[in-house]
């Protein structure tokens, strides 16, 4: 019989509670559940009020993997959705994990959760921009970390502030919070600077995503910011060998990364960082530390 708990009184089946889905650690689909109800409030903060698409791995990393943006079958009602039209589908909505029980029914469907750079009920209308370090081999993100310091910096100049996360696999993201403004004018600004970067930086950083280019050098992905793209969000799991997260860090880690172990964090690692150090990423829920891109008066189209 598949056990059920109650959350804020939603009752949730919750199931295969052994089954291994890390299988290099052991980690098993119930640590995954504690791991997310532990973290809650945390991932809670940076998701609650955005459309979520899921990457689903309900056999671990090394089985099937696909992404869905629509409500998976058997939703239940209870679980908030908001409409997000499409070309293809003008009446497509997403599930919006708005609370602890929405979040719980959603890890139980093993899920990476991500997040487009806009609310619910602002599409393409932004309040943070991102860029994805993404190293191309040999380089790692110790590379990452060096070109991220470098637009942390450009980004001061504009009067706007950046804070990292791991990108729980092998890059960093970088992401700024904004005053509200559409999503094609961050695009157009975040690859500006991704073009900047390449010019300053030629030995290390690229803008295109050609993989010709890449090889030695960190490619600084521009286009999540458009519309129709996601993000994985702050303190999701990773579909990796190792249950990785995407997680905040400080400047001083990124200065000091040397090593690609540096910064690597696997879930158990989360909950005391969290203690010690607080949401690094809280910030960006905070409206009076939004900035405003240069020569843009923001708002909506």
């Amino acid at each position: 019989m598949t056990p059920i708990t109650v959350v804020e009184g939603r009752r949730i089946p919750l199931s295969n509670l052994d089954k291994v889905l890390y299988p290099e650690t052991g980690f098993t689909k119930g640590e995954v559940l504690h791991y997310y109800a532990t973290i809650a409030g945390s991932l809670l903060a940076h998701i609650h009020d955005r459309p979520v698409s899921f990457l689903r791995y309900p056999d671990g990393p090394e089985g099937q993997l696909f992404f869905t943006k629509n409500p998976p079958p058997g939703t239940p009602d209870w679980v908030k959705t908001t409409p997000v039209p499409r070309s293809e589908d003008l009446t497509a909505k997403q599930v919006v994990v708005a609370d602890l029980a929405t979040l719980m029914w959603s890890a139980n469907l093993v899920v990476e959760f991500h997040t487009p750079q806009w609310t619910a009920g602002s599409p393409a209308v932004a309040d943070r921009m991102v860029l994805d370090l993404d190293p191309g081999a040999p380089a790692s993100v110790v590379e990452c970390c060096a070109a991220a310091l470098w637009l942390r910096d450009r980004l001061a100049a504009d009067g706007l502030d950046a804070y990292a996360k791991t990108s729980g696999s092998k890059g960093l993201h970088l992401a700024v919070p904004l005053e509200p403004t559409p999503s094609e004018q961050v695009s157009a600004y975040a690859k500006q600077l991704a073009q900047e970067a390449e010019r300053e930086l030629p030995d290390l950083v690229v803008h295109r995503m050609a993989k010709a280019l890449r090889p030695g050098k960190v490619f600084v992905d521009h286009s999540q910011n458009a519309a129709a793209k996601t993000t994985a969000a702050p303190y999701t799991l990773r579909a990796r060998a190792r249950p990785t997260v995407s997680a905040p860090v400080s400047w001083e880690e990124v200065r000091a990364c040397r090593r690609p172990s540096d910064l690597v964090f696997l879930a158990d690692d989360i909950p005391p960082r969290l203690e010690r150090d607080g949401d690094l990423f809280a910030p960006l829920t905070h409206p009076d530390r939004a900035g405003r891109l240069p020569g843009k008066r923001g708002g909506r189209p």
